[in-house]
């Protein structure tokens, strides 16, 4: 088993997407008739990216109106862990399911807020696979490293990919 303080890619990645993807169906199939109906349910995250290396989880992220935040994030809390080790105010939450196969993290935010940019990262490498051959050489340069080194590296690619993208 992999060490948890450290960043490990899974061996065969298009098995992890297809595993994503399948409880990414049956999350949305669940959570869509709890969550207001500005809710956006999208699958983000390196198994949403083909071709795109992974440690095997699944994110996703819910974008509501900023009327439907509170709402949203109460049926969310009710029905998942909080994620401590992240921010939490009144435009963004996260909450996880470790028990879940693959892993599940949640992101929820309000459409246009300063942490809206989850899926704006995602269509980004769907769109360039030039972009994404950069994101796996950062992935593979990490694997086995600490976790936070990978997060430091990534938090600094994923910055220069949101400020270069077309607005």
């Amino acid at each position: 088993m992999a060490h948890p303080c450290c960043f490990h890619l899974v061996h065969n990645h298009q098995q992890a997407h297809d595993a994503a993807q399948r409880l990414f169906e049956h999350l949305r199939a669940e959570i869509e008739p709890l969550l207001p109906a500005s809710a956006e349910i999208l699958h983000i995250g390196a198994t949403a990216v083909p071709g795109c290396l992974t440690k095997g989880d699944l994110d996703v992220v819910v974008r509501v109106d900023r009327d439907d935040y509170p709402a949203a994030e109460a049926k969310l809390a009710d029905r998942f862990l909080r994620n401590r080790g992240s921010v939490r105010n009144e435009e963004f939450a996260a909450f996880e399911d470790p028990n879940r196969v693959p892993h599940l993290g949640i992101q929820l935010t309000t459409k246009g807020s300063d942490l809206d940019l989850f899926h704006l990262f995602t269509a980004a490498l769907v769109a360039n696979p030039e972009l994404v051959g950069r994101y796996n050489a950062i992935k593979l340069a990490y694997h086995g490293r600490p976790m936070d080194e990978y997060r430091a590296v990534k938090d600094a690619f994923v910055s220069e990919v949101l400020r270069s993208r077309p607005r």
